[in-house]
């Protein structure tokens, strides 16, 4: 479902801040995988996730999607493949617009427009059914403001437009990071929940150890702008942090440098 292949990506070349963010960086996903990225600071994880989005073009490599070559093509023509949920609560959707409306926006993303009512009843009436899912009592605010939603709303809500029309892949940013940790582990139940009854294929940036190890059904660790550690299956399971931080110094030849990991 995603391969990225030889990605490089270098930040103001030729200056005294030029800074090499992706080095040759390899990456093939089957269709339902459910990756968690893990790495210290500086190792590539949100530069990765905006080179598979189109944020900024890359200096060489490929990125193909579904087995689409999607290298060549702007951010928001690559939205017709991904979801995208950003660490802060505050992207991903419209403040000064309603629930409902919102919830629209990302119904006929990658569609034609047209003159008609912009909500009808039944469409109205699948938003309440869908929120309930959410259990967060959303489905009685129809016509609230995203802007005064709480930051764990916001994102739970941002994370069900990100899915409405299943992707190709769903990109995570570290998308509970900004949250206290009760509405960071409703948000992560969420997210599981939603992936597996979907099928999706998901990326889940993350700064806490615990949380890459505990989900999805595969987890690499970056550094220097690549792939240094690749863990799945019965391995992955047996995993602790213990193990994961001396893999990670053994594989590196470094210390494991993030004090929100570490931390966390």
């Amino acid at each position: 479902m995603l391969e990225l292949k030889n990605v490089y990506k270098t930040f103001n070349p030729n200056t005294p801040s030029e800074k090499r963010a992706l080095n040759g960086l390899n990456l093939t996903l089957e269709e339902g995988d459910f990756v968690t990225v893990i790495g210290g600071n500086g190792a590539g994880k949100s530069t990765m996730l905006n080179a598979i989005a189109g944020v900024w073009p890359i200096d060489s490599g490929s990125v193909l999607i579904d087995g689409q070559d999607v290298t060549k093509l702007p951010e928001h023509k690559r939205a017709l493949y991904l979801g995208r949920v950003f660490q802060d609560p505050m992207n991903g959707t419209a403040a000064d617009m309603e629930i409902e409306e919102n919830l629209a926006l990302a119904l006929r993303r990658g569609q034609k427009r047209g003159l008609a009512w912009g909500i009808r009843s039944k469409e109205r009436e699948e938003y309440k059914e869908l929120l309930k899912t959410l259990d967060l009592g959303l489905e009685t605010r129809l016509r609230a403001k995203v802007g005064l939603l709480s930051g764990g709303q916001r994102q739970a809500l941002t994370l069900l437009m990100a899915t409405l029309k299943k992707p190709k892949l769903l990109l995570l940013d570290e998308h509970t990071a900004a949250l206290d940790p009760k509405t960071a582990a409703k948000v992560l139940e969420l997210s599981d929940t939603i992936i597996e009854e979907h099928g999706l294929t998901a990326l889940m940036v993350t700064h806490n150890m615990k949380d890459a190890i505990s989900h999805g059904n595969r987890l690499i660790m970056m550094a220097d702008g690549k792939i240094i550690l690749d863990i799945k299956g019965e391995e992955k399971k047996k995993l602790t942090v213990d193990d994961l931080l001396h893999q990670f110094s053994v594989a590196s030849g470094s210390e494991f440098a993030n004090d929100r990991a570490l931390l966390g």
